[in-house]
């Protein structure tokens, strides 16, 4: 959980709500500054929620980020170190506990390890189901907080301008002075979820298994590949 100061937030009486989704450079919409608040005009292309209703007019309330590097090119702003004002663990069943008992310890793998990342994807692998969205539910009791957001969503949209392949929607309230940031899986990305191939996931488990080699429960304790792994 971060923490980020919000030097114009304010306290209101009710939560506020809007989307903000990305939009490339040559989607035709026209260039404003950073300082203007303006709404894009919606595409000619017909988009339909869930319930089948059309959104379209909807569309012309989301505000855009400019992908034009220029706009970024200045001093690069003074960043203070991340402070941890809260913490919470979720076991391998996604149960939520307010302390720290899922933390791990770090254990040092020597100069050349072994690590077998494909070790237990075929046979101990527990996948999560996707389709559960958490949203923010797990951070949501963070109080005196400014902003509340995970630091994944922060680091898309930094890094926006620089990438060009995936488009991004965030779900953004403001409720009694505190910021809440939740990305909006796109329709895209639910195809690319749910088209993704074999090699794609054991590639993704890899990162999972490493974490596992180089954390490990208790500070004596080494990772043994017999255990099973679970996402949570």
């Amino acid at each position: 959980m971060d923490r980020y100061p919000h030097p114009h937030a304010s306290r209101d009486s009710g939560p506020s709500c809007q989307h903000h989704r990305r939009k490339r450079e040559h989607s035709g919409f026209p260039e404003r500054s950073h300082h203007q608040n303006k709404h894009f005009q919606p595409s000619h292309h017909e988009h339909l929620s869930e319930s089948g209703q059309s959104y379209k007019s909807y569309a012309t309330s989301l505000q855009t980020l400019s992908t034009k590097k220029e706009l970024y090119e200045k001093v690069f702003p003074l960043y203070k170190q991340p402070i941890e004002v809260g913490c919470f663990s979720l076991d391998s069943e996604r149960r939520f506990f307010n302390d720290k008992r899922q933390l791990r310890f770090y254990t040092d793998p020597g100069l050349n390890p072994s690590f077998d990342l494909r070790d237990g994807f075929k046979d101990r692998y527990v996948k999560r189901d996707e389709n559960v969205k958490e949203k923010l539910d797990h951070i949501l009791s963070a109080l005196d907080a400014d902003v509340v957001t995970w630091r994944g969503h922060l680091t898309k949209l930094l890094t926006t301008p620089y990438e060009s392949r995936e488009g991004w929607m965030f779900a953004v309230s403001k409720f009694r002075g505190t910021v809440y940031i939740s990305e909006v899986e796109t329709e895209a990305a639910r195809r690319d979820r749910e088209n993704r191939t074999e090699r794609h996931s054991e590639m993704m488990y890899w990162g999972y298994k490493f974490e596992q080699y180089m954390c490990a429960v208790f500070s004596a304790w080494s990772a043994s590949s017999c255990s099973r792994l679970s996402r949570s």
